[in-house]
């Protein structure tokens, strides 16, 4: 099969789809790769790295895309790639349909097949794909809610750890999942004063087992939230409903009832965010204020790492990957149930439930595709 990455063109978007070891194991897998020059520059490496891996470097994304077989990204294409997109090839990248109906409807127009990253599954009910960015996001998200806590930033001038005689930054975590458990865990190792809601007894039992009342839990209802909210400096949203639209858990009345300068950080955007507020923000313009809150939107936040970012990532797609071009994406489909759960589009159809039903469009099952 002949790969092809092209460099990442959202804006600020540093990481790159293939690392130079990908790409190493993918030519010894007997596979042809073709990476576009300086796409891996972001992440630092060098277009010479993969060239001693054995990949070709290409000029143009256009070319990439006219010749490759499968298109490695990292985010989902952006509208002058979705024209590059062919009938028959196929998409591994991260996708994120359910709030973006353009997106699907460019995805479905190609005639493409698209497999998704973050509805990849495995044996544990987890998302392997997504795990790794969310654990950057969320060991990011206390870093730049602190930074946009700080008064010239527009926040309430309240240091995270506080200092003898003063107290702490309130942070609250909404969801107890990956990204909030490792939010929770920088945040109080930040000298923060930590509450982590969640609507999972097991995941709560869980998290005050393991972290040892590191930081404090609380079941989640309206009332506990709204309680919570009023008292926050930091509300970090780290909730996930996979391949679904996140749920709007905070809306702006309830602004009225926060301290002002108190800091939203938005870790649900890609999936259309989790504050009736949020719109998506980049690394160049990241914060803005509604009604005297402040929000950190940033839909990529793991570019800022690019590095880590990229390592972290092909590490997990890695054997994705190579089963895909090992033996075609029919087959692996057919013979891993949790990558099949990956497939979004193929050839004008619609393939996963969840965003069928935020944007309307009719689904037709993963399995009757393969079997077709």
């Amino acid at each position: 099969m002949k790969i092809g990455c092209p460099t990442e063109i959202k804006p600020q978007e540093f990481r790159v789809g293939m690392t130079p070891n990908a790409a190493r194991e993918a030519v010894a897998h007997g596979h042809e790769v073709i990476i576009q020059a300086g796409a891996g520059q972001g992440a630092g490496f060098d277009d010479a790295d993969y060239v001693a891996a054995g990949a070709v470097i290409i000029d143009t994304a256009a070319e990439i895309f006219a010749t490759a077989d499968m298109i490695v990204k990292v985010k989902e294409p952006q509208a002058a790639e979705r024209k590059m997109l062919r009938e028959g090839q196929l998409l591994f990248t991260y996708l994120h349909l359910a709030p973006d109906p353009e997106q699907t409807r460019d995805l479905l127009a190609s005639g493409c097949t698209a497999i998704a990253y973050e509805t990849v599954t495995d044996d544990r009910g987890g998302l392997p794909l997504l795990a790794p960015m969310s654990e950057v996001a969320g060991r990011l998200a206390p870093q730049v809610g602190a930074w946009t806590l700080q008064k010239a930033n527009g926040g309430r001038g309240v240091l995270m750890g506080g200092v003898p005689g003063v107290g702490p930054a309130k942070v609250l975590v909404i969801g107890g999942g990956v990204v909030g458990t490792h939010a929770a865990r920088i945040a109080a190792g930040m000298g923060a004063d930590v509450t982590v809601l969640d609507r999972s007894l097991p995941r709560l039992r869980y998290l005050d087992d393991v972290f040892n009342q590191q930081f404090n839990t609380g079941y989640s209802s309206t009332g506990l939230l709204a309680e919570h909210l009023a008292d926050a400096d930091m509300v970090i949203g780290a909730v996930l409903i996979p391949g679904a639209e996140a749920p709007k858990l905070v809306t702006r009345a309830q602004f009225a009832d926060m301290k002002p300068g108190a800091v939203l950080v938005d870790v649900a955007i890609d999936q259309g965010g989790c504050f009736e507020t949020s719109k998506a923000t980049t690394h160049a313009d990241p914060i803005y204020e509604v009604d005297g809150i402040m929000h950190y939107c940033v839909a990529n936040m793991p570019g800022a790492v690019a590095r880590t970012s990229t390592i972290a990532l092909g590490n997990a797609t890695m054997p994705f990957m190579l089963a895909l071009a090992d033996k075609g994406w029919k087959r692996a489909c057919a013979e891993d149930p949790h990558l099949l759960n990956g497939l979004n589009v193929h050839a004008g159809q619609l393939t996963y439930y969840a965003v069928g039903k935020a944007l309307g469009i009719d689904v037709i099952s993963p399995q009757m595709v393969i079997k077709g």
